[in-house]
């Protein structure tokens, strides 16, 4: 595909850029460049605030397939303009992607209109938040060993007993769509359904945060008692299709405006190259020049594969975008803490017992990159789903 810009894309740019100048400002200020890796904790109510601001002015849901549930629909270049303009002004970090990019296609495409008519307008108006209820221990990369379950009570309604774990913004979320196990005995895939459940449910669901390397606590254990389930989207027993599904919303547009923030990372990590002398190192100085043409072939890859349904190898450009960002951006972080030298070692603060852990933005680079090649699926997975879906290569051995 062929992918470019015209002349109402860039009026669109125009439109998005004049409305980011005019809205970010005031107390949204205090949230610019937060909430991102490492910062996910700060600027919580200004960024939820920025949400419902968001969904004031039309900018959530525009890559929903359907308009009419408080979102407008734009074409697959003008969300790209829109990423990336977002991005470009280091726009507070989303607390809605969640819902508006993986409930909300996943309902579009599965869900019955009176769904959609009851969960998507919230969302779209940025007033409802969603968290997601896959991974569990012993059932991560392998989703299908999951074993929290679900059973019917006296009044037919879904109640959730289970631990999910990993689980991002759960301390936030209203609420949760969760994959559980409603048929006794089921094995793998078999007997899943997908359940839709308000977190607000004192003393049948506790979220726990866990704390990372970073000292901040962007994801979570979420621990199910009993928990009154609203909803089952598509059939009782058909979850993992529509899980599996789901995933498929998870990359998209959204990779470009990543990209973005990466050159800004690398351009601070160069910054400091020059700035200590490092770039005078040789080796270090191609490790920044390789990572630069790395993150061009990344931009590039991205828009070739975008609208490319059709190809033979879409079906794997999900993962090959994955392998190729993790293990960029781990580099990265890597690199940030080389150009410092010993440096980098030493805190922006002394450590003190009102403050014992703080870290400057390149510690909290290295450090949380450290996961990127295992969240959103490991670089093993994302190989096996390349071999098996795009090479036709024999599945993996149990």
């Amino acid at each position: 595909m062929e992918f470019g810009f015209g002349d109402g894309d860039e009026a669109f740019r125009r439109e998005a850029r004049g409305w980011l100048e005019e809205h970010l400002v005031g107390r949204f200020t205090a949230a610019v460049g937060r909430g991102g890796p490492g910062s996910e904790h700060e600027g919580g109510a200004e960024r939820r605030a920025w949400e419902r601001e968001l969904g004031e002015g039309g900018w959530i849901g525009l890559g929903w397939s359907e308009p009419g549930y408080g979102n407008r629909v734009a074409s697959l270049t003008e969300q790209v303009v829109w990423a990336e303009e977002y991005a470009r002004v280091r726009a507070p970090g989303r607390y809605g992607h969640i819902g508006e990019n993986l409930l909300a296609p996943t309902l579009l495409a599965y869900g019955t209109e009176e769904q959609r008519r009851r969960y998507l307008p919230p969302i779209a108006r940025g007033e409802e938040l969603w968290c997601q209820g896959y991974s569990e221990p012993g059932a991560g990369s392998d989703l299908a060993s999951l074993r929290t379950s679900a059973v019917r009570d006296g009044d037919g309604r879904w109640r959730v007993t289970g631990q999910k774990v990993w689980t991002s913004l759960a301390h936030e979320a209203d609420r949760c769509f969760v994959l559980a196990r409603t048929e006794p005995g089921s094995r793998r895939h078999h007997g899943l359904s997908f359940l839709l459940v308000p977190m607000d449910q004192p003393g049948r669901i506790d979220v726990r945060p866990i704390r990372q390397l970073t000292g901040t606590s962007e994801f979570n254990e979420v621990f199910f008692d009993g928990a009154l389930a609203e909803d089952l989207v598509g059939e009782e027993g058909g979850g993992w299709r529509v899980a599996m599904g789901l995933l498929g919303f998870e990359r998209g547009v959204s990779t470009l405006a990543q990209q973005i923030g990466f050159a800004e990372e690398l351009r601070e990590v160069t910054r400091t190259a020059v700035k200590s002398g490092a770039v005078d190192d040789p080796v270090l100085a191609e490790r920044l020049v390789r990572l630069w043409a790395e993150l061009r072939t990344m931009r590039w890859h991205a828009l070739r594969t975008l609208g490319g349904a059709d190809d033979a190898g879409a079906a794997g450009a999900p993962s090959v975008a994955k392998l190729l960002w993790g293990g960029w951006h781990q580099r990265l972080g890597e690199l940030a803490l080389r150009v410092r030298g010993p440096a980098a070692a030493v805190g922006p603060a002394d450590w003190s017992p009102e403050r014992p852990y703080e870290l400057d933005a390149q510690q909290r680079l290295f450090l949380f990159t450290r996961a990127d090649t295992i969240y959103g699926g490991s670089d093993e997975i994302q190989r096996n789903i390349i071999a098996e879906r795009v090479l036709g290569l024999p599945k993996e051995r149990p």
